[in-house]
Parts: structure tokens; sequence; C-alpha cells
């Protein structure tokens, strides 16, 4: 695969992401996929996913974990039910963790991702220590699959996340930066952040946002806008990205699925200024 082949996020039953036809009619070469519900996460629904793909002529490189019960309605309703970090329900989603993991080796990928959810901040706290274990039990699992574990960015500040990932003190455990969640979630300016963790970058997303207003960013929501029409700035993201030495995909995320037809425009739009600002930065 060429360096920074463009990508899109998919879903094929569950999540918010396109259906793989959208990347197809494209022609957008590889895909990010959110992880389909358990009654298909199955060897007959991976045979045929990656049967679609080659078709396709598409590539997986990386699969996302998502669970019930999950809710970004705003900030406060994340941090209390999104990814492993809600204690009530960690063992019953590290359990679905592995079998994510299971599922992302039938279909030949080594990258399984997800949204951690809000990391405690006090690293002594009974919490951030379960926190650390329960970590690494995934990542022991993943890591019999030969895989990495990519936790998405925009929960923690760049700091903090770095402080997690070395506490968890595991080789598989990489970063699946996206810019605009920095920007969505107020915790910090996507370019500086990507500076600070861009050595343990193994994927990333190109999505663009705008902050909330001044006064209420980390309290609410920023919002999510069509490529290039946000506060990220993409040509400089994409040269921080050649900065830091990172060669694989350039990942579209577009969350308007009640929106399909805007959504696959806005995705149209992002191929063609991506496709642009990739030449430009490369040469």
């Amino acid at each position: 695969m060429s360096r920074w082949p463009i990508g899109v996020f998919t879903s094929v039953d569950a999540g918010l992401g396109v259906h793989l036809d959208v990347a197809r009619e494209l022609e957008i070469p590889s895909v990010q996929v959110h992880a389909p519900h358990q009654q298909t996460r199955t060897p007959q629904m991976a045979e045929q996913f990656l049967a679609n793909c080659a078709d396709a002529g598409i590539t997986v490189t990386c699969v996302f974990g998502g669970f019930e019960g999950e809710s970004y309605a705003d900030i406060a309703t994340t941090a209390r039910t999104v990814g492993l970090v809600p204690e009530a329900v960690r063992a019953a989603r590290l359990q679905e963790m592995k079998e994510i993991s299971d599922f992302t080796r039938l279909l030949g990928c080594d990258a399984v991702g997800l949204h951690i959810g809000f990391v405690p901040e006090d690293r002594s706290s009974a919490s951030y220590q379960s926190l650390l274990d329960v970590t690494r039990d995934l990542l022991d699992h993943a890591d019999r699959n030969d895989q990495f574990v990519h936790l998405e960015t925009g929960q923690e500040t760049a700091d903090h996340l770095l402080e997690f990932i070395s506490d968890v003190g595991r080789d598989n455990l990489r970063i699946n930066f996206d810019p605009a969640n920095m920007i969505l979630y107020g915790t910090g300016d996507p370019i500086e952040a990507l500076r600070k963790v861009g050595h343990l970058v193994r994927s990333v997303h190109c999505k663009d946002g705008k902050w909330a207003p001044e006064g209420q960013r980390g309290t609410a929501w920023g919002t999510e806008v069509p490529l290039g029409a946000g506060d990220v700035g993409m040509e400089t993201y994409l040269r921080t990205l050649a900065q830091i030495g990172y060669t694989g995909p350039l990942t579209i995320e577009r969350e308007i699925p009640q929106d399909r037809e805007r959504q696959k425009a806005d995705i149209r739009t992002a191929v063609n200024l991506l496709t642009s600002l990739r030449e430009s930065v490369l040469g």
C-alpha cells in the first residue's frame, strides 16, 4: 500500500460509519471498520466481508470496538458511559473487546481500536489502577492475536494520555489520532497534541471541527464540520504527520449517519481535499 492511502470509517451493522458500498463507489482503497454486533461477529460474516473488500480492492486497517449503553449526548454523559472506564461494565466490556480482537484476527487485521473513555485524573486512585489492569489484560489478549490496540484521542489531554500509556507499560498500545476530537472535547490544540504523541501514532482520522465558545470548552461540545471547514487546519495537520514520519492511511470520518447523502457528499469532498493536499505535502 502506498504512503498515505485514503481511507474511510465504515460499519457492517453497528456504529456511525458509512457502508462499504460508499467506499467502493468512491474508489477508496482502505477502511477502518466498526465491529459488528455480537451475533454477527462470526467466521461467516468475516469471510463474506473480506470477500466484499477483496472484490472492491479494499484493505481493512483497523477494527473499532463500541458498546451498548454508550452515549455521546453531551460531554458529561460521554464521561459516564463510554469505553472501559465505567466501572460497573468494565468486566463485560473487556470480554467483548477480547471477542472483537478475535473477530479482527478473522479479518486478517493487526489493529483493534476503541475510545477507552475518560481516564481518571488521579493516577493513585483505585479506579485508575483497575483500569490499568483491565487495559493490560486486553493488550495481552491482543498480543496473542499479533495485534496492536489503538486508543483514539480526544477525551484526555496529550500529556495525560502519554502518562496512561506509560503506566500501562505494554509495547502494543498505540494511538489512533483524531484531531477534531481534541477540539470537540476541548482537550487541547490538535497540532500541539500530535507533536507530543506522534511517536505512538499508528493510525489517524481525518475529521474537522470547530471549538465550543470561549469559556465552554471542555464542558460543551464543539461542532463537527466537513473536512477543511473547521479549526484543525488540514494542510498543517498533514505536514505535521509528515514530520512525525506517519505513512499509514488517511482515514476520513464523518459522523452524520442521519443524513447519508450529505455524509457521502462530504466524504467525496474530503477525498478530493486530501488527494490534493497529499500531492502538495509529499510532492
